[in-house]
């Protein structure tokens, strides 16, 4: 999931350098809402993790 964030990211870049600015926002978006789950699942998995090896 964090491969796809950093592909719509430069995707974003590319775009917006480009000067395609409505695909850049798109992609950007979308770029943040993949990093953002990814985060949220990362710290689920890590709190888990912490809690069955610790008893």
């Amino acid at each position: 999931m964090l491969r796809w964030s950093f592909l719509f990211l430069v995707i974003a870049i590319i775009a917006g350098i480009l000067g395609f600015t409505g695909i850049a926002e798109g992609a950007a978006a979308i770029a943040k809402i993949l990093f953002f789950i990814f985060i949220s699942v990362w710290l689920i998995v890590l709190i888990l993790g912490i809690t069955i090896f610790k008893s």
